[in-house]
């Protein structure tokens, strides 16, 4: 079979709720992916910051076999020998006190959701059911009901309410708005340190800080939603690193397990996350053996390597390079470490076109909000072949 089949039976059989590019891949390694027809492509998506650690690591492959010989799946009724580990290790490496393992990033936002209106009412006092939640427009946290409620984004609640209340949306940057929308009811801020699906914005030099500062103030709790930004997408971490502040939670996923298997998890201390008791939430699958060993060793691949350092350095390279192009289509180059947004000028016809001419080139990129290609490829790249990138880059943002 050839890339227009397997195309075919994709568009035949599976629901319309993606429009991938038009790349069937088969196999993966490191930064490289190779299609169905033989032709090898630079991944600069990195499964949206999932594979930092680079496709298929040697390492984490390893221990995924290794723990599926053994056991993969106990649920929460009894215990096993690799969460334990998983939670000790996380705990030293962040400094936070207890950890709460869920799957898929959306699940971990849910469940930093439901934490801080419990808090609120177990612990601030809030009156029952009135508990607020204050998040930035152009957020993006994931696909369930509760989380599209509170999107700026009206494609992603089109044909989808009645909405989850209790949330107020402000402008992301802004201070101001959120001094002035935390009222007695309000219990968390939730923010992405920087903005991937709204277009890798960074905010102000100053604003997480101040942020921060506001809610340690009006005893509101600040949880970072360091999914697809944090474990060192950003160069450091975790990106509010870069302001020296401790949100009092951090929502993690994607490169937690390195692409291998989902795995997510909320971070905190025991005041936010003691406030559930056995039955409260939940997951079958969440705190597996399977995806704790897979974390384990993910973690470890990110620090022993030096992933992290390659991505502050290699980022800031990469973006300087992007920054000698002269193209009359780029609008501005942003991020940080190896978070990279060009935005691109209306008038250029959209991020699209230029990401279908990147893989015709052999770079995969993705557009996002219309006018913005994202370069965030996984963490292991070197040097070379980010020259060889900015090469094609050049190419494709000199076209008319």
């Amino acid at each position: 079979m050839f890339t227009k089949d397997y195309i075919a039976l994709e568009e035949k059989y599976g629901a319309h709720n993606y429009h991938p590019l038009d790349v069937v891949i088969e196999k993966a390694q490191g930064v490289w992916v190779y299609d169905v027809d033989g032709k090898k492509y630079l991944d600069c998506l990195a499964a949206y910051s999932a594979v930092n650690q680079g496709h298929c690591h040697p390492r984490i492959i390893k221990a995924l076999k290794a723990q599926a010989d053994k056991v993969t799946l106990t649920s929460r009724a009894f215990r096993n020998d690799q969460l334990p580990l998983l939670y000790k290790e996380l705990s030293e490496l962040t400094g936070y006190e207890m950890i709460l393992p869920m799957n898929s990033g959306a699940e971990a936002v849910e469940t930093a959701l439901k934490a801080s209106r419990k808090w609120g009412y177990k612990i601030k006092k809030v009156k029952e059911n009135a508990a607020e939640i204050i998040v930035c427009n152009n957020n993006f946290g994931g696909r369930t009901i509760s989380i599209i409620s509170f999107s700026s984004t009206e494609q992603y609640k089109d044909g989808f309410g009645p909405f989850t209340p209790g949330f107020k949306l402000i402008d992301y940057g802004e201070t101001k708005q959120l001094e002035k929308a935390i009222t007695k009811n309000t219990v968390a801020f939730i923010v992405e340190p920087i903005q991937g699906e709204g277009g890798v914005i960074v905010p102000p030099e100053g604003y997480l800080k101040n942020a921060f500062d506001i809610c340690k103030k009006n005893n509101v709790l600040f949880i970072a939603d360091e999914i697809q930004c944090g474990l060192g997408r950003s160069g450091k971490l975790f990106a509010f690193e870069y302001e020296e502040i401790r949100p009092d939670a951090v929502i993690i996923g994607k490169a937690l397990s390195g692409g291998c298997y989902p795995v997510s998890a909320v971070l905190s201390n025991k005041e936010v996350l003691g406030v559930f008791n056995p039955g409260d939430h939940g997951s079958t699958f969440g705190g597996n053996p399977l995806g704790a060993a897979i974390a384990r060793e993910s973690l470890k691949v990110l620090i022993e390597e030096n992933l992290i350092e390659n991505s502050y350095k290699l980022g800031k390279y990469f973006r300087n390079k992007l920054k000698e192009i002269s193209s009359k289509h780029v609008k501005e180059i942003r991020g940080k470490g190896l978070f990279i947004g060009v935005e691109l000028y209306p008038e250029a016809g959209g991020a699209r076109r230029f990401c279908e001419a990147l893989m015709e080139k052999g770079i995969l990129c993705k557009e996002t909000h219309d006018d913005v290609i994202r370069f965030a490829p996984p963490l292991v790249i070197t040097k070379e072949e980010v020259d060889w990138a900015v090469g094609i880059a050049k190419e494709v943002l000199l076209m008319d």
